[in-house]
């Protein structure tokens, strides 16, 4: 199978996504810079989000590039990614509407971290189906990035507990490390052109 229907399918899921995000976001009462005040912590929210979702469009593209074999194990694994992301909208509001408040700062960080979990698992099937010397496999190595994510989130939603803001600027670190573009997969692909 190839690889064009998985694209364009995840792809559609993830402008829905940003789609809902944008949509719960409520037109302020007043038209002063004041009245934006209490709405201020679901903006940020949006933003944080926003930017997890072009992170994650940004990579997948990059990760599908690799992939020129599409089974089961890989159509389920970006199934599973998907499930973990169309959650995010639901943790960006209740995070955002209760002010950063400690349970919804962890939910949003488990949503994070599942994801993180789901993409690993969907790298993994994609080395699986591409075999043992994989495009993908020599660009990642030992996947410090990923890992280090992992761990990062894990101790963000501990954070959320005691400290909300700590965590937040977790979340946020851990997005600033993803933001600059992961050049590992786009050199692995051009010296295999090459």
């Amino acid at each position: 199978m190839g690889k064009t229907r998985l694209e364009a399918f995840s792809d559609g899921v993830l402008a829905i996504i940003i789609t809902i995000m944008v949509l719960e976001l409520k037109v302020p009462e007043g038209d002063t810079l004041a009245a934006l005040k209490p709405l201020f912590p679901t903006l940020l929210s949006y933003v944080l989000s926003f930017t997890y979702i072009g992170i994650y469009w940004n990579n997948h593209h990059h990760l599908l590039h690799t992939c020129n074999r599409v089974t089961g194990a890989v159509l389920w694994s970006n199934l599973h990614l998907l499930f973990w992301l169309s959650l995010l909208p639901f943790a960006t509001g209740w995070m955002g509407e209760n002010h950063f408040a400690s349970l919804p700062t962890a939910m949003y960080g488990i949503v994070l971290f599942m994801a993180a979990c789901a993409y690993n698992l969907l790298q993994r099937a994609i080395m699986r189906a591409q075999g043992s010397d994989s495009q993908l496999g020599r660009a990642l190595g030992k996947d410090w990035k990923g890992k280090s994510s992992i761990i990062l989130y894990i101790f963000g939603i501990v954070c959320a507990y005691w400290q909300p803001s700590l965590a937040q600027a977790i979340y946020a670190g851990v997005a600033i490390m993803w933001v600059v573009p992961d050049k590992r997969i786009e050199t692995q692909l051009h010296a295999h052109e090459a």
